[in-house]
Formats: structure tokens, sequence, C-alpha cells
């Protein structure tokens, strides 16, 4: 098959691997023979997962195994993200139906609607669950009843420390940087740089040198405007720069992620389609630059392994003892349980006992688990 230079690249960077456990692949009878590089990566990462005998494996074997799968799915995002770069909006609508299960994009919309129901309030203003969901940091505080969603899809914010700190220290600065992006409408270069130096400035202000970091910034400007913006995490910044063509980028290029990746994105055909009618595809247009998410490489534990999916099907331990409870601050509680109390099927009784139901929940029960409570006992 006739390989482009960047996937010649990967596909000598998998035979180096493939080297140290080739008699482990020989002792695999393969009966599908693709006849392009795409699905050449798909299906030689699909054996090593699954076909190959791990139990003949070497020690010394699991390392180079573990590297040209890294290598594959590589491969498979950049021949991905190669694809988006010249696709209409039908077949990028497609490419995303195709791949809903998959990348969980049933879950990944819950964020973004509920995060569109919040992004014209202020940081400030917001109860602590709601800006961790917004700056993509997920707790043991987010109430599975009401976040049924990992907060953390497209670009989680955990390990950035310092960004977290200055948040809660700080959310009126970051309001003010959030404030020159228009939350409609056309994003300029203007807008852009105003919040890039606005932002910078919180760290040069209140911080020791520290510089601010990329990542961290896009999450915002995603969850500002998730038709604008790329969220970049530290892992997918070199797949993103190497699949769309881009000069690779770091965690310091602030120019280059807009002169690149979103001009680059701007420049695309499914991007600069017009608003659609139908309301399916008007989500995702209205999410249209952050789930380009979806052309990164995912297998079948990708959707499990969502934070939420692991705090909703979590095994209950019985503990000897007093458990540690989540405790919450009052206005937390009381937002959790007013979403709660949207739901059409909560009776006249429960909300009446909604103060009840508040000390429950910041005491540290599941709305669900107080709500349930009331029912039994007076239902």
């Amino acid at each position: 098959m006739s390989l482009s230079a960047t996937e010649q690249s990967i596909y000598q960077n998998a035979l180096s691997f493939v080297a140290e456990i080739s008699l482990n692949l020989m002792a695999v009878k393969v009966e599908n023979h693709p006849d392009n590089f795409l699905n050449w990566c798909r299906e030689l990462y699909r054996i090593c997962l699954h076909d190959i005998n791990h139990d003949l494996l070497e020690p010394s074997q699991q390392k180079p195994l573990k590297k040209l799968q890294e290598t594959l799915s590589n491969g498979v995002s950049a021949c991905q993200l190669k694809m988006a770069r010249i696709i209409p909006w039908p077949i990028f609508t497609d490419f995303i139906k195709e791949h809903t299960k998959l990348q969980a994009l049933p879950e990944r919309l819950k964020l973004l609607d509920y995060i569109a129901a919040i992004r014209s309030n202020k940081l400030a203003d917001m109860i602590d669950e709601d800006r961790l969901a917004f700056a993509g940091k997920h707790s043991a505080q987010h109430d599975i009843s009401v976040y049924d969603f990992d907060v953390e899809w497209f670009a989680g914010t955990r390990g950035a420390k310092t960004f977290h700190q200055l948040l809660k220290s700080h959310p009126q600065a970051f309001d003010q940087a959030l404030a020159n992006i228009p939350l409609d409408g056309d994003v300029t270069l203007a807008n852009y740089e105003s919040f890039v130096n606005a932002y910078q400035g919180i760290f040069a202000d209140h911080t020791n040198e520290e510089k601010a970091p990329l990542s961290a910034a896009t999450r915002l400007l995603a969850m500002r405007r998730p038709d604008q913006f790329i969220a970049l995490t530290s892992g997918k910044i070199d797949t993103l720069s190497l699949g769309l063509g881009l000069v690779k980028l770091n965690n310091q290029s602030f120019d280059d992620y807009w002169h690149e990746m979103i001009a680059g994105i701007r420049n695309t055909q499914w991007w600069r389609s017009e608003e659609p009618s139908d309301e399916i595809e008007l989500q995702l247009w209205k999410n249209r630059a952050i789930l380009i998410d979806l052309f990164l490489f995912a297998d079948n534990s990708l959707a499990e392994n969502s934070n939420y999916i692991r705090m909703r099907d979590k095994p209950k331990k019985i503990k000897i003892g007093v458990a540690k409870a989540v405790k919450r601050s009052k206005a937390s509680a009381e937002a959790i349980v007013d979403k709660a109390f949207e739901a059409d099927d909560i009776p006249d009784f429960i909300l009446n006992m909604r103060s009840t139901i508040v000390n429950s929940v910041k005491d540290g029960k599941t709305v669900d688990q107080a709500i349930t409570l009331m029912r039994n006992i007076f239902g």
C-alpha cells in the first residue's frame, strides 16, 4: 500500500517493536488482510490485544508490545484526523454517529448540554461542583444523580494543580479573562489574544513566575465555545499536531494553537458548513470543534473508564464503623437538590421536604438516596 510520509514514519516505528515479538505474532492465524494503512493499524492493534497468546510473552516483551499498541493507536488517530481535514459535513456527522458507542458520545453530549446551561453564569457564582465540571476536574462531590456524565471528557485538568488553586482563590479573574470570548457569533484573534493576556496575567500576578498552561486554558475556551475551540491535554497535543499536519505544539504554544490548530479547523469543509436544520445534527454542529476528539483512537475500554460509570457501578462496601461521608457546602447541596427536583416525577410531599433533603445531601448522602429515604418513610 502507498503511504504518506507521516504513515511511513509510524509504520517504521511499529516495525521496530514488532521485531521483539515477531515469533508471537507469527503464531497468530491472520484472516483479515487490510488494503489501507488505517485498517492495517486497527487490525494489528486488535491482534495484539486479543489474538496473541499473552501467557507465552516473556517479561521483557511486555514493554515492546505496549509500545507497539501505542504506535498503532497513534496511527489510527493520525489517519482519522487526516481524513477530518478534507471531509464535508455529512461525512463528518456519519463518522461521529458510527463511533457513537465507542466514543461514549451520549455521555459526552450530556456534559456539553450541562455546560451549555450554565456557561453564561460567572465562575465565581457557581457552586464548586459546577465550577469543577466547567474546568474539567472530577471529584467525589459530583453526585451521579445530577452529574450523569464524566466531567473530564475532552480534557481532564486534575493534574494542573496551580490552575485549580488559582481558580478556587481568584475565580473573578478567570471570569474577566473569559469575558473576552463572546458567547455567540464570531470569535476573533483579538478576542483570543485578550483572553490569553488576561489568563497569563493571573499566573504572573499570583504565582512565583509559574507559566500559565495552554491545556487548562483550552479546556476553559472549549467549554465557553465548543464550536470554536479544541480542548487539549498534554497527551493529545502531539497526536493532534501530527494528525492535523501542524507544527508540533507544546503546553506554551498559545500563538500556534490559534494560528495553526484553530485556523486549520476553521478551514475545513465540515467546520464551515451552514447551520443544519436537523435537531440531532444541530447539536453536533454547535459543538463541532470540540468533537474533533471523536477522530482520536478509542478502544472498547474508553467508555467504561468514564468516572461517572465507575462511580455508578462501584460496588457498595459494608464497612465496620462510621464511613467517611462526602461533605458538601450548603449552596452545593441546595443546587443539587433543586436540579433533582426539576424531574417530572417528584411528588409534592417530597418538594415540601426540601430543607430536610438538603441537609441529608449536605451531610453526604446522594440526592437519590435522600429522596428515596423520604419516599420510603412518608410515601
